[in-house]
């Protein structure tokens, strides 16, 4: 049956056009790579343009969702309970007569004054939030390279989970990570000029209330959408 007609020679492609049209697929596969799914999927973005399109911080948090639940994992596997070897217990000493001697009489020294303790100074910025069970939120600083902030923060009604970490400039960095924590205190020293700060994350069954405390030398204190 007759159903088309035949492609002639010249109406093929040539073999460097379809060289030229596989070199430019890999290219723009490539840049594609580097530039959205690197940032998206790994919070890798080597050339900054993912930082720009907000992509890297959803791999950020990709990132730390999936070392949460692999920690989770890890914590159930090593919940074995300990078996205690129950002992028997041991024959009472026979008691012995002691005779009793007079107790020295000592007279009460007298006790110096305690120095008067510095007054802390007060804090700059004080921020509280609710986090339902399952929330994660991130609150940063906006520091230069080298600047130090105080910082104090607790959680009422149950620990939480909890990565202090920065970035800008086109980098990165993670100071400390923390599992099941009521309550921290410290300093921040901003290993370059950026957002610097923490992401929460409430592991409970019930909401847990944060309060988060700042002062010294940052620009603003912001939460991140």
């Amino acid at each position: 049956m007759y159903n088309t007609d035949m492609p002639s020679r010249a109406d093929l492609p040539s073999t460097a056009k379809l060289i030229s049209s596989t070199i430019i697929s890999a290219v723009v596969a490539l840049v594609l790579l580097v530039t959205v799914v690197m940032p998206a999927e790994y919070a890798m973005d080597p050339t900054g343009v993912g930082r720009l399109l907000g992509l890297t911080e959803m791999g950020e948090i990709k990132q730390q969702l999936a070392e949460e639940a692999a920690a989770d994992e890890a914590a159930q596997l090593a919940a074995v309970p300990a078996v205690t070897e129950e002992r028997a217990p041991e024959p009472a000493a026979p008691m012995q007569q002691v005779a009793s001697t007079p107790e020295p009489q000592i007279e009460p020294a007298t006790a110096a004054p305690a120095p008067a303790a510095a007054a802390e100074p007060e804090w700059t910025d004080e921020v509280r939030f609710v986090l339902t069970p399952g929330e994660g939120t991130e609150f940063k600083l906006t520091m230069e390279e080298g600047a130090v902030a105080s910082f104090h923060w607790v959680s009422e009604g149950g620990p939480v989970n909890f990565d202090t970490h920065g970035d800008g400039s086109g980098q990165s960095i993670s100071y400390e990570k923390g599992r099941g924590v009521a309550e921290d205190e410290g300093e921040l020293t901003a290993a370059f000029t950026g957002n610097h700060g923490w992401f929460f994350r409430n592991r409970n069954n019930d909401d847990v209330t944060m309060v988060l405390r700042t002062r010294g030398n940052y620009g603003e204190l912001k939460r991140a959408m």
